[in-house]
């Protein structure tokens, strides 16, 4: 299941089969589509990533996150969208701010590369066998 974050993007988790020299690894890894508009990115370079059409995309639960802080969901609601066009707004006037998720990862820009940087324990919270090959395929 993936989880779009209007204005800024989708995070899914997607399964990726990897050949070994032994055997076949199938990870389960994090994955982020950047889906902001194209104006705020002028002169930057983000990797293109391709989320399947099989993964369920749900809007983000405003209702559980304000559930997670008691603040009301419109309140939850109205400070993501500020803060995204906050994001958006530094963007556009060239400056690079670090976005973080907590327990998720950084989305930077450095050297004009816009990014999403997983945590390592985010990424081994996916996967349980494989974890080595997950972190070294994010």
């Amino acid at each position: 299941q993936g989880v779009l974050v209007p204005g800024l993007g989708t995070f899914a988790v997607v399964h990726e089969q990897i050949s070994g020299t032994e055997e076949v690894y199938v990870v389960r890894r994090p994955v982020f589509q950047l889906d902001m508009d194209m104006s705020c990115l002028q002169e930057l370079v983000f990797p293109t990533v391709m989320i399947p059409g099989d993964i369920e995309i749900m809007p983000l639960d405003y209702w559980w996150l304000s559930q997670t802080n008691s603040l009301p969901p419109d309140m939850v609601r109205g400070c993501v969208e500020e803060t995204i066009l906050l994001y958006s707004f530094q963007l556009r006037t060239r400056q690079h701010p670090t976005f973080t998720f907590k327990n998720i990862g950084i989305l930077s820009c450095q050297d004009n590369v816009l990014c999403m940087q997983f945590h390592c324990s985010c990424i081994a919270g996916l996967e349980s066998r494989d974890i080595w090959v997950a972190l070294l395929l994010t």
